[in-house]
């Protein structure tokens, strides 16, 4: 992939694209944005990631709302946590500390882990991020879903990452046509806060008749 430095990409939008095209560029070429209970679930679950600062915990090491950039996908944005665990196998310095240290980023998302690789290609991309920054490998991560609790380890494997490759490129040449997708209703657009926006919803035969018939 070319160098996109000077057009870079939110991080998330590598998700949004990766889940709808069309949603990518309602959000990101037309500047469209909605809230439902579904993105409101979604700020309390980052309310203390969002709150930044890092902590120590013997050989672990946490730093929250780590802002990061990805020259190779052309995208920046703020990782929510990236652990560093203390490692006598490769690993990068860490300023004030000692010993050498692995990079492993943390994704929070409300819901469900899902079959589909959309949340899994934004954890890839900050993983790709990191390695760009750091110069050390960082070939695992985990999303943690806030429905179950619990974490999902991720491998940041080569066809996640040539995925994820795909999805960046797409995603820049669509935002560079400047053009919108038309709808592909489908059972996800029931979640998409952009619904009301991307698919209005049509007056039926009842909707018409109540309004002419109502005195």
């Amino acid at each position: 992939m070319t160098d996109r430095a000077d057009n870079l990409l939110p991080l998330s939008a590598l998700q949004h694209f990766a889940y709808c095209p069309r949603q990518f560029a309602l959000i990101h070429i037309e500047q469209q944005w909605t809230e439902n209970r579904f993105t409101a679930e979604g700020q309390l679950l980052h309310q203390r990631v969002n709150e930044g600062g890092s902590e120590q915990r013997g050989d672990l090491h946490i730093a929250r709302s780590l802002k990061l950039v990805c020259r190779e996908l052309g995208v920046s944005g703020v990782a929510d946590v990236v652990e560093f665990h203390k490692t006598t196998d490769g690993g990068c310095r860490l300023p004030g500390m000692k010993g050498r240290w692995r990079p492993y980023p943390v994704e929070y998302k409300r819901g469900r882990s899902k079959a589909d690789d959309w949340d899994r290609i934004q954890l890839c991309a900050q993983a790709m991020a990191l390695e760009e920054v750091l110069e050390t490998a960082a070939p695992r991560g985990a999303i943690f879903y806030g429905k179950p609790r619990r974490r999902e380890e991720v491998t940041i494997d080569e066809p996640l990452r040539q995925q994820t490759r795909r999805t960046a490129e797409a995603a820049h040449a669509l935002f560079d046509s400047g053009r919108l997708p038309p709808p592909e209703p489908g059972p996800k657009c029931d979640h998409c806060s952009l619904r009301g926006i991307c698919v209005p919803r049509r007056p039926s035969v009842k909707d018409y008749l109540n309004r002419m018939l109502d005195p």
